[in-house]
């Protein structure tokens, strides 16, 4: 029996959705030489992390074996795929490969981060393969919601794995390349070893519809539309962007793009080639001089981002830009589980407006771009693996896609975040564990999930803040009374003064009455002080706040 094993371990996107990164390794245990696909972002919210601006996968056991890193693979360029690239690179420091417009995509997140745009090395689709150590990797076109979406086929002694990216089965994608059945057959015909497979929507009983589908009823909304028609979507659809500026142009509607993610994307899909048309649009300063019957904007925000375009709008004005009653906004998107409350903020501050919100809560406007159920079964027949990992999902959605993968008489298991498997068999198998988290870009500086930098400021938020000072002479006796700041409380409480004079009022009298050791060590003293102003505030506003104690000796 060979010592060498081929290994495959999430390190983000597996019990969530968001934050992918998955590695895989061919060799003798502890020396495999490794392979990441894809390094992605999740989204901060206020409720979990607040003012953090992105969140990405814990990398650290990947950068403490970086040594062993042959290459970092894209499948497509979705955030939550590609946006952490520039973030990490200097840490892993080896090649990015990814095929025209997401390697496009990618050389901006590198040059946003000053990471060398060089490092990002374009490829060409299947057949064509890219060696990296023990591994062929080709990437198999696919259809989804952004162009160029690719699965990858990965080759190594120990057999073929085809690790599906992001999917969905579309003849008829509108943009992009349409899902090849007889393709992804021939690539399947001399066996796979493992399909790890996208298992967002599982749940999702009936087949998946054409991107197709959605023109014609777009086209009528917009057609119908009285006054201004303002839609949203994901910038990265380029599809869907596509289809909402030809309904405004057919409608004889001139179109704006709002937003500098949508403009980057269809700038970027032109350049790239992956775009040969698209609509002719006008500027923002063209657009504020046009009717608002024959204008439509395409703006930023279907997952109501606060800075985006929408929320903006919602507020008030973006870009000189207002709406008015009678006006309409689209939705012709997905409200991702976690975004609801953003997006509903959004509808009703566009609702008191005056302006007509239509949404897809009876799915005419929008797709999506991931395989349901009956999809999912049908790549299983097609490729026919040996075993299905299922990954990209929480982990109802792995434990729901393993049990169907079973049910079909496959292999399967439900590898969480940090679980190492070991693909070299008949069937998968947990070959250990690796600690795994979140790291979180807070301003300019990464810091991990368990810094307290979050917790500290989620209980602030919680609880509010107090700041107590004191000073003390030379002799260790107080000078004055002590006095504090608070942030966040209640100016009064319970007995009706002000919540600064009773706390000032108990820590002053404590002072007075403290034991010398105590007023001579630092470290008692504060913690003395906390313990009474924590006190005197939970009986006097039913709250404990955090407290910063500042203890200042005269020499």
């Amino acid at each position: 029996m060979s010592s060498e094993k081929l290994i495959y371990l999430p390190l983000g996107g597996a019990g969530e959705i968001g934050m992918n990164a998955y590695v895989y390794g061919y060799g003798k245990e502890g020396e495999e030489r490794l392979i990441l696909v894809d390094l992605g972002v999740t989204f901060s919210d206020m409720e979990t992390s607040p003012g953090v601006d992105l969140i990405f996968p814990d990398m650290t056991w990947l950068v403490e074996n970086k040594d062993r890193l042959e290459a970092v693979f894209i499948t497509h360029g979705h955030e939550d795929h590609v946006g952490a690239v520039g973030h990490f690179w200097e840490d892993l420091g080896v090649p990015v490969y990814a095929r025209v417009f997401t390697a496009a995509l990618a050389r901006h997140k590198m040059k946003d981060r000053g990471a060398p745009e060089a490092e990002v090395i374009t490829v060409d689709a299947w057949p064509d393969m890219t060696k990296a150590g023990p591994f062929n990797v080709g990437f198999l076109p696919v259809s989804h919601s952004i162009p160029e979406s690719a699965a990858l086929v990965i080759d190594s002694p120990a057999g073929r794995v085809i690790h599906s990216g992001d999917f969905k089965l579309d003849e008829t994608p509108v943009v992009g390349e349409p899902f090849d059945k007889d393709l992804w057959k021939e690539v399947s015909k001399d066996g796979v070893k493992a399909l790890v497979c996208d298992s967002t929507n599982v749940f999702s009983l009936h087949p998946g519809r054409s991107e197709a589908s959605v023109g014609r009823e777009i086209e009528a909304l917009v057609s119908e539309a009285p006054h201004m028609v303002v839609a949203t979507t994901f910038a990265s659809n380029v599809a869907r962007v596509k289809t909402l500026a030809e309904a405004g142009e057919r409608a004889g509607r001139s179109i704006c793009l709002m937003g500098r993610a949508m403009r980057r994307m269809i700038e970027t899909a032109v350049e790239t080639g992956v775009l040969d048309s698209f609509p002719k649009v006008v500027s923002i300063e063209d657009a504020r001089a046009i009717p608002r019957q024959d204008l439509m904007l395409l703006v930023t925000g279907s997952q109501g981002e606060r800075r985006a375009a929408s929320a903006q709008l919602a507020r008030g004005k973006y870009n000189g830009m207002t709406l008015k009653e009678g006006d309409m906004f689209l939705f012709s998107s997905k409200t991702i589980p976690g975004n609801e409350r953003g997006v509903i903020r959004i509808m009703n501050q566009f609702s008191e407006m005056g302006v007509e919100v239509v949404d897809d809560h009876e799915g005419r406007y929008h797709v999506s771009g991931h395989a349901n159920r009956p999809d999912l079964e049908a790549l299983q027949d097609i490729v026919n693996p040996q075993m299905v990992i299922p990954n990209h999902g929480e982990h109802r959605h792995l434990r729901q896609h393993a049990k169907i993968s079973e049910a079909r008489g496959r292999q399967s298991i439900v590898a969480v975040n940090g679980t190492m498997v070991d693909l070299s068999g008949n069937a998968p198998k947990v070959a250990g564990f690796v600690e795994t988290g979140r790291t979180y870009l807070d301003g300019a500086v990464k810091i991990g999930a368990l810094d307290g930098v979050v917790r500290d400021r989620i209980r602030m938020a919680l609880n509010g803040h107090l700041v107590v000072n004191v000073i003390l002479d030379e002799d260790d006796e107080p000078l004055g009374e002590a006095w504090c700041e608070i942030k966040g409380l209640p100016e009064q409480g319970r007995s009706f003064a002000p919540l600064l004079d009773v706390l000032e009022e108990d820590l002053t009298q404590f002072l007075g009455r403290a034991a010398d050791k105590t007023l001579a060590n630092d470290d008692k003293l504060e913690e003395e002080l906390r313990r009474i102003a924590r006190n005197t505030c939970n009986d006097e506003i039913g709250r404990k706040p955090e407290v910063t104690v500042i203890v200042s000796r005269l020499s």
